[in-house]
């Protein structure tokens, strides 16, 4: 079973990845890809979203004769990262209390 992946959800994972350090490309989508079921297709525009709202940059390397292109998150993204914890925190702690049996199952 899986559940439906919001926007806010991946944006948030993507900047939690690059919290940790830049990642390019095809690398950023395999970690994303361990925790959420995306494609490359599906990442790519919201890598180019996060950049234009400010909350990444990017930077090429050479490697092999080619240029990586490797995200980096600003300091607007940690900003925004922060928030999206602060969320996550409080709706995990309300669907856990729905699923363990609190509130809601008062009423029958």
């Amino acid at each position: 079973m899986s559940f439906q992946v919001g926007a806010a959800l991946l944006d948030a994972c993507v900047l939690a990845i690059l919290i940790k350090e830049d990642a390019y490309g095809y690398v950023l989508t395999q970690n994303v890809k361990e925790i959420l079921n995306v494609s490359e297709s599906t990442l790519y525009p919201v890598l180019r979203r996060l950049q234009k709202e400010d909350y990444l940059t990017t930077y090429d390397m050479p490697f092999d004769g080619r240029n990586r292109r490797y995200y980096q998150i600003t300091d607007k993204g940690r900003e925004k990262l922060n928030e999206y914890l602060s969320e996550w925190d409080e709706y995990k702690k309300k669907v856990d209390k729905i699923l363990s049996g609190g509130a809601g199952n008062d009423q029958k």
